[in-house]
C-alpha cells in the first residue's frame, strides 16, 4: 500500500470544538456584521434626534396650523379645512408681492457672475490674492441684522452714499428708499454685497480641485484663459453651478432678513415672508400665515424639481 493510499484510507480527525468563552468564526462573523450595521446609526442619533425635533416637527404643526383659525394666543382653536388655502388662491393681492422677487432674481444673476469672475480670477497666481479672498468672504460672516443698520445709514438722504458722491463731484438729492424701484435696487444691491462671498468660496473650491495637469497641458498647447475657463473650469464646476443657481433662486423667493431691517416692508419691499411674518404676528392669523408658509415651501420644492429636471447632476470627468 503506498503512502498516497494510506492518506486516503486514514480517517479524518474531528474538527476540534472551540475554546469555552470563544464563538464560532461564523457567529463572530454574524456578530461582526450586525455592530458595523448599527454603528452607523449610533453616530446619526443625535443629530437625527435634533433634526427631528427642530425641523421636521414644526413643520408638521405648521402644516396641521394651516387647516385652522387660530390666531397664535389662543389656546383654542377651529378646523376650517382648505379655507385658509382658498383665501390665498383667491386673493391677488397675496401673491402680487413675489413681484419684488424679481430684483432677488436679477441681483442673484449678478451675483453668480461676479463670484465665478473673482474665483476664476482668484484662482491663478494673482498678488495678493490671499487678501482679496478675505475681503470678498468677510461680508458673509457679518450677522444681517448689522448689514440692515449699516447699509440703512448708507441710503439715507445726506447718509454714506450720498456724500461720497458729493466727494466726487456729483450733487444728487434722490431718495435710495423714497421709491419702489430704487428701494428694491438698493435693497438687492445689499444681497448681492452680502451673499457674494458665500458663492465665490463655492466656485473657488470647486475650481481648486480641477487637476493642476489640465492646466498645465492646455498652457503647452497655447490656451487662453477664456479657453482655459470655457473647456476645462466650467465643465468642472457644474455641479457646483447648478447647486448655486437652486440656492439663489430659492433664496430670492424667499427674502426677509435685509428688507424686514431696512424698510419693514414700506415703499413697495414688502416680500413674501414679511407678509406671511406680519399674518402671524401683526394681524394674529396664524392659520393663514402657517398656510402661506406652507405655499411657499411647496413652490420652492416645485422650482428646486425643475431646476434640477432642466440641469440634472451629472458627473463630469475632465481627464
Amino acid at each position: 500500500m503506498t503512502d498516497t493510499t494510506r492518506k486516503a484510507a486514514r480517517p479524518e480527525a474531528p474538527a476540534a470544538p472551540p475554546a469555552p468563552g470563544r464563538a464560532a468564526p461564523a457567529a463572530r462573523r454574524t456578530r461582526r456584521r450586525a455592530r458595523a450595521g448599527v454603528t452607523p446609526w449610533v453616530f446619526l442619533a443625535v443629530p437625527l434626534a435634533l433634526l427631528l425635533t427642530f425641523t421636521y416637527a414644526p413643520i408638521a404643526n405648521m402644516a396641521a396650523y394651516s387647516f385652522t383659525d387660530w390666531d397664535g394666543v389662543s389656546p383654542e382653536l377651529n378646523w376650517t379645512g382648505a379655507e385658509n388655502y382658498t383665501e390665498l388662491l383667491t386673493r391677488s393681492e397675496l401673491f402680487e408681492v413675489f413681484l419684488v422677487s424679481g430684483y432677488y432674481l436679477v441681483a442673484s444673476v449678478v451675483q453668480i457672475v461676479l463670484a465665478l469672475y473673482f474665483a476664476t480670477v482668484l484662482s491663478f497666481n494673482v498678488r495678493f490674492r490671499n487678501f482679496f479672498k478675505g475681503v470678498l468672504f468677510f461680508p458673509y460672516l457679518i450677522n444681517g441684522v448689522a448689514i440692515g443698520f449699516v447699509f440703512l445709514y448708507f441710503f439715507q438722504d445726506g447718509g454714506t452714499l450720498d456724500s461720497v458722491l458729493c466727494l466726487l463731484g456729483v450733487e444728487t438729492d434722490h431718495a435710495w428708499l423714497g421709491t419702489p424701484f430704487s428701494a428694491n435696487t438698493s435693497l438687492a444691491g445689499v444681497s448681492v454685497w452680502r451673499y457674494l462671498g458665500l458663492n465665490f468660496v463655492l466656485f473657488l473650491g470647486a475650481i481648486q480641485s480641477i487637476p493642476g495637469e489640465l492646466y498645465e497641458a492646455a498652457e503647452i498647447d497655447g490656451a487662453s484663459r477664456w479657453q482655459q475657463f470655457r473647456h476645462i473650469i466650467a465643465p468642472g464646476i457644474r455641479p457646483v453651478l447648478s447647486l448655486s443657481v437652486i440656492l439663489s433662486v430659492s433664496g430670492s423667493l424667499s427674502v426677509f432678513e435685509i428688507p424686514y431691517i431696512m424698510t419693514g416692508g414700506a415703499t413697495g419691499t414688502e416680500t413674501f415672508v414679511i407678509q406671511t411674518v406680519k399674518l402671524a404676528f401683526q394681524f394674529n392669523k396664524t392659520g393663514l400665515a402657517s398656510a402661506a408658509a406652507v405655499v411657499l415651501l411647496l413652490i420652492v420644492l416645485a422650482v428646486t424639481w425643475v431646476q434640477r429636471r432642466i440641469v440634472p447632476d451629472e458627473k463630469v470627468d475632465l481627464v
